[in-house]
């Protein structure tokens, strides 16, 4: 019975996780076109999230936390020519926020479909707990 609690609680603190996932991706695609609004200002930075294992003593059952929510310096902002933009540089290049539509929407994808099954897996633990309790009341 302790397994099937610490499976509930494991695939909960994952769904947890998840939704925090699903909220900073929507919120690089509302930003994938939000530019600096003069020269020396950076566009929006795309947000990347970071989980960490951990074991919950009270269950012993191991939980994924989100250890840090920070920015991707690895991806490069491009930049686009637009002279009459009020952030365009001296040579008339704007720079973009390093948003990758299609690798945001093949996240979301992923975190959907991981909710869905950390879902399933959370239905399945309590209808075998169900199961359990209605045995051991049934004698």
């Amino acid at each position: 019975m302790n397994d099937l609690k610490a499976a509930m609680h494991a695939s909960a603190s994952g769904l947890h996780v998840q939704g925090v996932r699903q909220r900073i991706i929507s919120e690089n695609l509302a930003n994938a076109a939000s530019t600096g609004s003069v020269p020396s200002e950076d566009p929006y930075q795309r947000k990347v999230l970071t989980f960490r294992n951990m074991l919950d003593e009270a269950t012993g059952a191991m939980t994924v936390e989100v250890a840090r929510v920070g920015r991707d310096t690895r991806t490069d902002f491009e930049t686009r020519y637009d002279p009459s933009h009020p952030a365009a540089d001296e040579n008339g290049y704007v720079k973009l926020p390093n948003v990758n539509r299609l690798v945001e929407i093949a996240d979301m994808k992923e975190a959907s479909l991981t909710s869905e099954a950390l879902t399933k897996s959370q239905q399945s633990a309590y209808e075998m707990l169900s199961k359990i309790y209605d045995l051991l009341n049934s004698r």
